[in-house]
């Protein structure tokens, strides 16, 4: 992982494809990379509610579902359906097929996202 001013090298877009998710070290924070449609986010990995890999539950209807009380989480916002608690993001860009994270930007309930650009589809 390279380090370009703020923004750290997570992953290559090619492995956040494969499965939609992936769980990455940036910065020595446990972070959650999501695709949705063609929109890659970046979430804290370990849920606010019960420290559970948010990377273990699944993806649905384009929330992510914490493994622990299946709580339904905004990967855009961090915002948690019926709840008070918020899960951090983190701003996201894709460059060149791959995907950095700003791990010093760390922001609960804001937009942490990235579109892929166009030429990577």
């Amino acid at each position: 992982m390279t380090t370009t001013d703020q923004w750290v090298e997570a992953a290559r877009l090619a492995d956040v494809r494969r499965r939609k998710r992936l769980a990455v070290t940036v910065a020595g924070r446990d972070i959650a990379l999501f695709l949705v449609g063609e929109t890659v986010y970046a979430l804290d990995d370990v849920c606010v509610h019960k420290q559970r890999r948010l990377t273990r539950g699944t993806l649905l209807y384009g929330r992510v579902i914490c493994p622990g009380h299946q709580w339904k989480i905004d990967p855009a916002t961090g915002e948690i359906e019926d709840r008070e608690e918020c899960q951090p993001t983190y701003p996201v860009r894709v460059e060149a097929g791959v995907v950095y994270v700003d791990p010093g930007a760390r922001v609960p309930a804001a937009p942490a996202a990235a579109a892929v650009p166009d030429e990577e589809l």
